[in-house]
């Protein structure tokens, strides 16, 4: 699998890098979270969303939107689930990490081919925007001894607990928690949690590309 740089032109569609941006205070910090085998996620970390710069991520990034500051962290090679949000998300790791990308409107009749997937490469330090339409999931390592430490920042309360709602609407059977839609690959462990398998094609794994 190509794995293309986030500053290269065939990634305007699914995102932007927001350079320059204050981030060696959130460095910081999520140089302090804990690296797992496998894939750990916190929605809102304390210590990041005490940090002064989680107002100027808040104010700049998102208009002054009420922001959660949190992490996803661990080991992890492979596609799994692809998610989307009403809104972007903000991305920034310890270490260069991966980004397993596809576009909302490659989704046809509810399923996705995993074809449709690319692979991009986030240098250490460097502040991502992931557009809403920009389907997205867990990062990917480039080096397993590190693993990835990755900033997640997204309006406050998404990925928190699925609403009481009756599922309507062309994607409202992907609605998987707060904000957050989830396709699932028949492989994965989340589908084995009742999770909506729309996704058609190779449980993608990087390994053998990094």
């Amino acid at each position: 699998m190509i794995i293309h740089s986030v500053f290269d032109e065939v990634f305007h569609p699914y995102g932007q890098v927001h350079a320059p941006f204050p981030v060696e205070e959130i460095m910081e910090g999520l140089k302090n979270t804990p690296v797992t085998d496998g894939v750990v996620y916190t929605a809102e970390d304390p210590v990041l969303q005490g940090l002064p710069s989680a107002e100027a991520v808040s104010a700049q990034l998102f208009g002054g939107m009420p922001v959660q500051m949190g992490w996803c962290n661990g080991h992890n090679t492979r596609l799994n689930c692809l998610e989307y949000h009403r809104d972007s998300e903000f991305n920034l790791g310890t270490n260069d990490f991966i980004l397993l990308l596809a576009r909302q409107e490659q989704i046809v009749h509810g399923v996705l081919d995993t074809a449709e997937v690319k692979a991009f490469r986030v240098p250490a330090g460097v502040m991502v925007e992931v557009y809403a339409t920009t389907l997205h999931y867990a990062p990917c390592h480039t080096d397993s001894e590190k693993g990835f430490q990755v900033l997640v920042a997204l309006p406050r309360g998404t990925n928190g607990t699925r609403p009481d709602v009756t599922s309507q609407g062309a994607d409202g059977k992907l609605l998987w928690a707060c904000n957050k839609w989830l396709l699932a690959h028949a492989d994965s462990e989340e589908a084995k949690n009742g999770a909506f398998v729309a996704l058609k094609g190779d449980n993608l794994d990087i390994s053998g590309d990094i």
